[in-house]
């Protein structure tokens, strides 16, 4: 199989410290090369911290894996400097639809709203995603990446991490002041710290099958309940780059994982799908279960967990890659500020915190989709076809349907580094969010407002009157409405419900961290010490 992309194979090099027979102390050393892991060396580059990545293999992740980025961690890809090419080259959509048996029961969009710069979801298959990554990782001078170098064991010390290191030399040992586990839902790191991993595994089965064909298709995604063509099961399908299309079929906890797989058995389901003169390729297949769970603490002492090494969700909803770039977002500023001595370590708490919040939030929408796709008893079944059936015509039941809540970010309400508002809002943007994007202007050009908040804290000041606020080496830098960029259309303003004089502080994962209608010096900067953990 695999007739539409050809794996690479990354160079392993032998490493300073193989050569010396000298431990190296290194400020960050992160375990695991996908998503996850390259995203977080690549934000940690962009903050001025050397990180070395190691990787026990050297190519990227077989098949198409993860497949939906949404519009979150494009944003945060932008900021890195590398969505161009992953919007470029992924299928755009935001609309899904859902069909029961024969006929549509409900469609939603992801994106009713306009004037965003990033689209609400892109199909992207991970080994590309991944190899984009790594090019960027390559030619980002702060980044080492360590092919074929296998953790073996680590011993946590007052000030830093001891590592035992395999590679095809021989062993040899590193020292690190933080180590990031992004090892994936089998984590070796996570067993060598002892820590608990916890959850629901799910007694079903569902087939992958990646398709090579020209269809008649919208790019859309579509989920079948209890299809004609798959009776009393479920259907998905997503269209991926180079005529590849995603199906996931569900099998039942009875089927064999090893027979399923076979091309004697994929294909006819696919064809009874398709019917039978549509022509097609078969590109990967693999079966598998699912689990929703996550680890108990996000930070044990010096290893900090991230990505599927911190939690796992079921693949409906899109949820595992883009909560663990979300992990890697709003860790890499929080570790930049220990690291250079402008904030305690106990900041890094925090990160477990609100991203535990995130886990759990994902894990309780990851298992309610699970439950109405895989009813566990016939009153169930029977509600969930109910439910089906009157979202066809009536309102209130089809925010009911829950073929997989898509990937949101999570808003942080009522977490440590918020300063609650004192004076009057309304609107969305409440502290603990995440910043809308929004259309401005910079010297008669057209541009966006996430493109304007910088690496750090930012001040984002609706008219003249406030200026830059630092704490301790930290800078909240100011950005003036009206002076440094224009609201041509009105849109930032209506969106941050701001009036002349509001400011907001702008964490720097392009959070909202507090915010007035009146520049207070005093109030900037108690916001600020909050948001550093003082």
């Amino acid at each position: 199989m695999m007739h539409t992309y050809t794996y690479p194979e990354f160079e392993y090099h032998r490493s300073a410290e193989q050569l010396s027979g000298q431990a190296q102390h290194h400020p960050v050393v992160i375990i695991g090369g996908g998503p996850v892991g390259l995203s977080m060396a690549l934000d940690c580059a962009s903050r001025g911290i050397r990180t070395v990545l190691l990787d026990d293999n050297n190519s990227v992740s077989i098949g198409s894996r993860a497949v939906c980025y949404a519009k979150r961690a494009l944003e945060f890809w932008d900021r890195l400097g590398v969505a161009a090419p992953l919007v470029e080259q992924g299928i755009r959509w935001q609309v899904g639809k859902v069909f029961h048996r024969d006929s549509l029961a409900y469609q939603f969009d992801l994106l009713p709203e306009a004037q965003h710069k990033l689209p609400a979801m892109i199909n992207l298959q991970q080994y590309y995603l991944e190899e984009h990554l790594v090019e960027a990782c390559m030619a980002q001078p702060l980044i080492e990446l360590r092919w074929k170098h296998k953790l073996l064991a680590l011993e946590q010390g007052a000030d830093g991490v001891q590592l035992q290191v395999e590679t095809p030399d021989g062993r040899f040992s590193m020292q690190a002041a933080w180590v990031i586990a992004c090892d994936g839902a089998s984590s070796d790191t996570r067993k060598m710290v002892g820590a608990e991993f916890t959850g629901q595994a799910f007694q079903d089965r569902f087939l992958i099958a990646d398709v090579v064909m020209k269809a008649e298709f919208p790019t859309e995604r579509w989920f079948w309940f209890d299809p004609p063509f798959h009776p009393g099961q479920s259907v998905l399908l997503h269209k991926q780059c180079d005529n590849v299309w995603r199906i996931d079929f569900q099998l039942g906890w009875e089927a064999d994982p090893v027979e399923e797989k076979k091309p004697e058995r994929v294909i006819p389901r696919i064809q009874a799908m398709l019917g039978q003169d549509v022509e097609f390729e078969l590109e990967w297949v693999s079966v598998y279960q699912f689990a929703c769970r996550r680890i108990d603490k996000f930070r044990h002492g010096r290893v900090i967990f991230a990505g599927d090494a911190a939690h796992q969700v079921s693949p409906f909803g899109a949820r595992g890659a883009n909560s663990g770039v979300q992990d890697v977002d709003n860790l890499a500023w929080k570790l930049a500020a220990v690291l250079a001595g402008q904030a305690p370590e106990s900041l890094l708490d925090t990160y477990h915190e609100e991203r535990a919040l995130a886990a759990d939030d994902n894990l309780r929408n990851s298992t309610r989709s699970t439950d109405f796709i895989t009813p566990k008893s016939r009153s169930s079944l029977r509600l969930r076809n109910a439910v089906l059936e009157l979202a066809r015509s009536e309102a209130f039941a089809r925010p009911l349907v829950n073929s997989g809540r898509l990937s949101t970010p999570t808003h942080y309400l009522g977490c440590s580094l918020n300063t609650l508002d004192a004076d009057a809002f309304i609107g969305r943007m409440l502290p603990g969010t995440p910043c809308a994007d929004a259309p401005v202007q910079i010297a008669g050009a057209d541009a966006w407002l996430l493109n304007q908040l910088g690496r750090g804290f930012t001040l984002l000041a609706f008219g003249p009157g406030a200026r830059p606020v630092a704490l301790g080496g930290i800078s909240a830098e100011l950005l003036e409405v009206g002076r440094d960029l224009l609201d041509a259309e009105g849109v930032l303003s209506e969106r941050y419900d701001a009036q002349p004089g509001t400011v907001y502080l702008i964490r720097p994962d392009q959070y909202v961290a507090a915010r007035w209608r009146r520049f207070d010096e005093n109030a900037v900067r108690a916001a600020l010490a909050r948001c550093l953990g003082h």
